[in-house]
């Protein structure tokens, strides 16, 4: 009987805690302001001239290439294991770091091998949005092509985190590649709509108004180069994020979802490419 009442009163105090979490993030929604637009564009524009930049070199294709003959060395060895190599970056004016008032700025960058795939095979599981949700869930829950023109995409997926809070943000991106030579390739997308989602999936669903949520994610931005080479296909991707800021007397429960899910995002997203293509070119080595 004891048990059963201990049973019933960590329940009751769950049931309060959600409640309690539910009322103080909706209480605390945030706005996106134009000046945090403003200063995230400004941001954007000065990452991708450096991308930009970068992409005229041959002899350094990758953003490992880039790094000391050492450093370059072992992360090479550490991509042909299966492992991923993953790196946090900052795009700095004048060695001075770029200020985004009222939002966060998350920048990573990414690199996985898959051996034995083509850039033709790569490119084609990239661009199989239609079927994301089947190689990627939890975190994408729905993935389809609204429209194509050639090389040219516009993409809806419906992401899903859970960490500590649970948040489904509803997305269009527009997504565009370019492929340079039978060995090289990248593209880049970037979000044309983002809206968190109120009661995923009941039949009071609603999606919120954009930039006035939670301010889980304002904006995403990602550069992907692909290089054939050593047997298989390098596949790289540098993302951009922005995000609320971290609320006064809510840190401890917003804190890790803004700065730990964009770097656990884009782990699970290369990881989980990796493993989804491997599969899906197999029956072409058996053959």
């Amino acid at each position: 009987m004891a048990g059963k009442n201990s049973s019933i009163a960590r329940k009751a105090v769950a049931t309060l805690l959600a409640g309690l979490f539910s009322l103080s993030v909706s209480a605390n929604a945030a706005d996106l302001n134009p000046e945090t637009i403003a200063a995230y564009k400004h941001y954007l524009q000065m990452t991708e001239a450096n991308v930009d930049a970068e992409l005229t070199r041959r002899d350094a294709y990758l953003w490992i290439d880039s790094l000391s003959a050492s450093r370059r060395a072992d992360d090479y060895a550490e991509l042909r294991k299966g492992n991923l190599v993953i790196e946090r970056l900052e795009t700095l004016d004048n060695g001075k770091t770029l200020p985004v008032p009222g939002g966060l700025v998350h920048h990573w960058i990414g690199t996985i091998f898959i051996p034995g795939a083509t850039l033709a095979q790569t490119l084609e599981f990239m661009q199989d949005y239609d079927h994301k949700q089947d190689y990627f869930r939890p975190d994408i829950q729905r993935s389809k092509i609204l429209r194509r023109d050639g090389d040219d995409f516009l993409v809806n997926l419906r992401f899903y985190k859970k960490k500590v809070i649970t948040t489904v943000i509803d997305t269009d991106h527009q997504v565009h590649y370019h492929v340079v030579d039978s060995t090289h390739a990248w593209s880049r997308s970037h979000t044309t709509r983002i809206q968190e989602v109120d009661n995923p999936g009941e039949s009071t669903e609603r999606l919120e108004p954009q930039g006035h949520d939670r301010g889980f994610l304002w904006s995403m931005d990602t550069y992907w180069r692909f290089q054939e080479k050593d047997g298989g296909t390098y596949v790289e991707c540098q993302s951009l994020s922005l995000t609320r800021d971290i609320p006064t007397g809510l840190g401890w429960m917003v804190s890790p979802f803004v700065t730990s899910v964009p770097r656990e995002s884009l782990t699970f997203t290369l990881v989980t490419a990796r493993s989804a293509e491997l599969q899906r070119i197999a029956p072409h080595h058996s053959e």
